[in-house]
């Protein structure tokens, strides 16, 4: 028998078998055109149209698991930021989200004051899920009233963008750090030190100077935890690169000034990786180290040669921010496959890429040395002077300091020799002094850590 098919542009189509009609898709488009083939070819048509459609739908599948695996789903790309409106639809799903605490949730909303209700509605629509179900309207009215009542005493209160307010002050954490009620106690140490400060700036760098000696905390790698509160760090007198960020940042943000969490998962010159402080001043984003003041002011650090290196194209060796509010990215320090409890972050790697480069490149023939010192046994590291000359003529080539154990276990005395030479190494002065012999590698890095028992800090 012949078929007659109905075959439309949008390859829908009518089989009509004789004087019965099946309809086989849904026309979209009024232009179509008839052909008659024989059932053998029709059937054939058929097998090989469902064919292309299954393998179409599994292909397009297997791309979607891919990308949710990569990315934020479009459907919570983004949904409210600072610069969106708040939505009615997007506040009761967060509201559904806080399950059982939902009530503590709705009662912050409620007893709001006016003037303080978007940034409330800012916090709901931004928080992390684990938040949502667990943190009391009491704790979330309090940490909305200080920061308006700190943003009100500030002088540098006008030059502070609403959005960078509501990002960067208002929030009550970083990233996944023990939630606590860290506002009036650092306030009540920073207020002093910042009360004669003009500019966001100079009061940033006053309370990376003199906060740090006053709570009495300190870069050890014998800290209970990489992610710290601001109490547990006081407690322990100890933290890592990140609890020192978080600490800084805290600090500012009680005083009114916009701080955040910066880090890169991985240098791409050196094992390890680093967190710091950016402060908003003058328009700006800077960056500081902290518990590493700079007299010489904000952009400097050991780091800067090393940030200028990142690469955009790979995550590993991009340089993030955290952002409270939703973006297109997570921070890397709290994976997660859960996209109402992640933590989000801008790449702000450009920044830090786009001429900033301290150190000129080596040349081939060269390579980059980095020094550790240690302790006989390795328990810690010490800071002792650090000579190198060239093993065939005693030339110095090269000196400087190792770090101690408060430094980051990153920071390291550095120094540019030649390939594949031999060096002479002296660790220490006077009578307390290793000498080592060494030769460089072929690469262009090599890290040296030595044992010594050369006294040093």
């Amino acid at each position: 028998r012949d078929i007659l098919l109905r075959v439309n542009d949008c390859v829908d189509f009518t089989c009509h078998i004789g004087n019965d009609s099946t309809k086989l898709g849904h026309s979209q488009t009024e232009t179509s055109r008839a052909i008659f083939i024989s059932e053998v070819d029709a059937l054939k048509l058929l097998s090989t149209l469902t064919f292309s459609v299954l393998s179409t739908l599994f292909f397009c599948s297997l791309a979607l698991c891919v990308q949710q695996e990569t990315e934020v789903p479009d459907s919570i790309r983004s949904p409210t930021t600072h610069d969106e409106p708040t939505s009615e639809s997007r506040l009761e799903q967060r509201l559904k989200l806080a399950g059982n605490n939902r009530p503590e949730i709705e009662k912050a909303l409620r007893d709001s004051p006016s003037e303080y209700r978007t940034a409330t509605r800012f916090l709901v629509q931004n928080m992390r899920s684990s938040d949502l179900k667990s943190l009391s309207a009491e704790f979330i009215l309090e940490d909305v009233r200080l920061a308006y009542e700190a943003r009100k005493m500030a002088p540098w209160a006008e030059t502070i963008p609403e959005k960078v307010f509501l990002n960067e002050v208002l929030p009550f954490a970083n990233i996944t750090e023990q939630r606590e009620a860290w506002r009036s106690k650092l306030k009540e140490i920073c207020a002093p030190i910042v009360k004669d400060c003009k500019t966001t700036a100079e009061a940033a760098q006053a309370i990376n100077r003199e906060m740090f000696k006053i709570v009495k905390v300190k870069y050890s790698r014998k800290r209970k935890k990489a992610i710290q509160s601001p109490s547990e760090s006081i407690e322990q007198g100890l933290a890592s690169c990140t609890g020192l960020s978080i600490l800084l940042v805290d600090a500012c943000r009680s005083v009114s000034i916009p701080a955040r969490v910066v880090g890169i998962p991985s240098w791409t010159t050196r094992r390890g990786n680093h967190t710091w402080v950016e402060i908003w001043s003058d328009g700006e984003w800077h960056f500081t180290g902290a518990a590493e003041y700079d007299p010489k002011g904000l952009n400097r650090g050991w780091f800067t040669n090393a940030a200028s290196l990142a690469d955009k194209s790979k995550r590993q060796h991009s340089i993030f921010a955290v952002s409270f509010a939703r973006t297109d990215t997570t921070f890397h320090m709290a994976r997660t496959r859960d996209p109402e409890n992640a933590v989000y972050a801008v790449n702000v790697t450009d920044r830090y890429t786009q001429g900033n480069q301290v150190d000129k490149p080596i040349s081939a023939d060269q390579v980059v040395v980095r020094i550790r010192v240690w302790e006989s046994g390795k328990s810690k590291r010490v800071a002792v002077p650090i000579e190198i000359r060239l093993a065939s003529d005693q030339t110095r080539v090269g000196q400087g300091k190792s770090l101690g154990d408060q430094a980051d276990l990153n920071n390291m005395f550095e120094v540019k020799l030649k390939r594949g030479t031999q060096y002479k190494i002296r660790l220490g002065s006077g009578q307390e002094t290793d000498i080592r012999t060494i030769t460089t590698n072929d690469s262009e890095t090599q890290l040296l850590e030595f044992e010594t028992g050369a006294k040093g800090k």
